[in-house]
């Protein structure tokens, strides 16, 4: 049996963080978060790991980091991780 990933639209995306559609895009476009992959319509579809991410982005804020500060250290975290 193929395990199926739950892919959320950005409405769904919306209720569960609490953000809206303009700052969802506006962190899409700066790179903060990515989404997996797009329907055929071309809608924007993440994965799980968007609600992590977008608490770490909230944690950061709350710490009074820009929003260039907060993509530096998460690209920082994703190459360490990387070569870990």
């Amino acid at each position: 049996m193929i395990k199926r990933e739950k892919l959320y639209k950005i409405g769904e995306v919306m209720h569960y963080s609490g953000l809206s559609r303009q700052t969802l895009h506006n962190y899409t476009l700066a790179g903060l978060i990515v989404e997996a992959r797009r329907t055929e319509s071309g809608h924007r579809l993440y994965d799980e790991s968007v609600f992590d991410r977008l608490e770490k982005i909230k944690q950061l804020q709350e710490q009074h980091y820009t929003l260039m500060q907060i993509k530096k250290l998460l690209e920082k975290e994703a190459n360490e991780s990387n070569n870990n």
